[in-house]
């Protein structure tokens, strides 16, 4: 994957270290449910890949987050990427990776080439990528620490991501890889294309809160697979490129997570996550991602 000439996104915002969180409780299951109550699913942190515990809901422990999420590059004075050579790369290459999602989801909004849900989204409507350190506070979604992993929140139309969650990528969950980091960005965008046509407010008859969850994530999975394949040319991604995102794919299915219970799963199994990926790369249609036209759950 090579990022080397191309265009930087200016829809960043560095919060710094310094941004505070939790609104003086800090984060966990009671203040996401207050929050998810008077907010409904515009106020709720929406994590774009799950390593444990329950949808929209963040546990305490890295090994229960989410991982998965104003113009201008915006920085405080406790710099998140001017803190350390690693996380300058860091944030240059989510910039990047932004920069790229952008170019997609306005062709394809343009084009028309969406899920039909009956909302008119209108044009494509940029989302900002805010960094931080330690925690932050959301614009309408409370406040959230590190632990949460990469998110979006539907209420302010921002992803944020910790650049020390791709460590948490690639140590913990052995998914090494720059394209990895990209697949968590573009998921993190999918929910946002998500809010935008209107699927990430559905319901489906006869099934609990957590199977619905897992079509929201699977499709999510699948239109991170659109943007890596109108990517594939531009940012030069390799076959090896896309076993790095197959991989993270891979490693985040709730049943690879230890997971044993499939009525608790609120993400997909690994199988699920690798398939509709795969699913959206190979077509780069994101009409082709529209798992809520999957009539019987257990086919999805």
């Amino acid at each position: 994957m090579d990022i080397g000439g191309k265009r930087r996104s200016d829809n960043f915002e560095d919060r710094g270290a310094s941004s505070g969180g939790g609104g003086g409780g800090g984060i966990g299951i009671r203040l996401l449910s207050t929050v998810a109550r008077r907010f409904g699913v515009k106020g709720m942190l929406v994590g774009g890949v799950i390593l444990g515990g329950v949808y929209l809901f963040a546990p305490s422990s890295i090994k229960q987050s989410l991982l998965g999420g104003s113009a201008g590059t915006t920085q405080t004075a406790a710099s998140v990427c001017a803190s350390s050579d690693k996380n300058a790369a860091a944030c240059d290459f989510s910039r990047a990776v932004l920069a790229s999602t952008e170019d997609t989801w306005t062709q394809q909004f343009s084009a028309g080439n969406l899920p039909d849900y009956g909302k008119n989204p209108g044009p494509y409507k940029m989302p900002t990528l805010v960094v931080f350190s330690g925690a932050v506070t959301t614009g309408g979604c409370g406040g959230a620490t590190s632990d949460v992993g990469p998110f979006y929140c539907p209420a302010d139309n921002k992803l944020y991501i910790d650049p020390s969650f791709y460590d948490v990528l690639e140590q913990r969950l052995k998914a090494p890889g720059d394209f990895a980091q990209a697949y968590v960005i573009a998921h993190e965008i999918g929910h946002h294309v998500q809010n935008m046509i209107g699927s990430m407010q559905l319901k489906m008859p006869g099934e609990t809160k957590n199977q619905v969850s897992v079509r929201v994530e699977l499709q999510a999975d699948c239109l991170a697979g659109v943007w890596g394949h109108s990517a594939r040319e531009d940012l030069s991604i390799t076959d090896e490129d896309l076993s790095e995102a197959t991989q993270a794919a891979h490693a985040i299915g709730d049943d690879a997570l230890g997971h044993t219970d499939e009525a608790k799963f609120s993400h997909g199994s690994s199988e699920q996550r690798l398939r509709w990926f795969k699913k959206g790369f190979t077509s780069g249609d994101p009409r082709q991602c529209d798992t809520f036209a999957v009539k019987n759950y257990k086919n999805l």
